[in-house]
């Protein structure tokens, strides 16, 4: 099951976030899965571009947000700290 989707910037790209425990990208062009990306350890319930387009957000039940950088597709971050599921990921006008 999907949780949520999020358009990039150029529309090209729709991320996806699910209780597989992964992210995945879609070319929207083509219908194809273009990459997914593996490392929370429970559903994805969230994600969110950076308004420059660089980075990915995504909130998961494993209580954490993990943010990913958009040319090597690797997590560059992960926030803990939540004692409970991340619902919701957003990001500030000035990134």
């Amino acid at each position: 099951m999907v949780n949520s989707v999020a358009w990039s910037g150029d529309s090209l790209t729709l991320a996806s976030g699910s209780h597989d425990n992964t992210v995945k990208l879609w070319d929207v062009q083509s219908g194809d899965c273009v990459q997914t990306l593996e490392g929370h350890s429970d559903s994805v319930r969230s994600v969110a571009w950076s308004g420059d387009g660089l980075t990915l957000a995504s909130g998961s039940n494993d209580n954490t947000v993990k943010l990913w950088d958009v040319q090597s597709w690797e997590c560059v971050r992960t926030l803990e700290g939540h004692s409970s599921v991340v619902n919701s990921v957003a990001w500030s006008g000035d990134g």
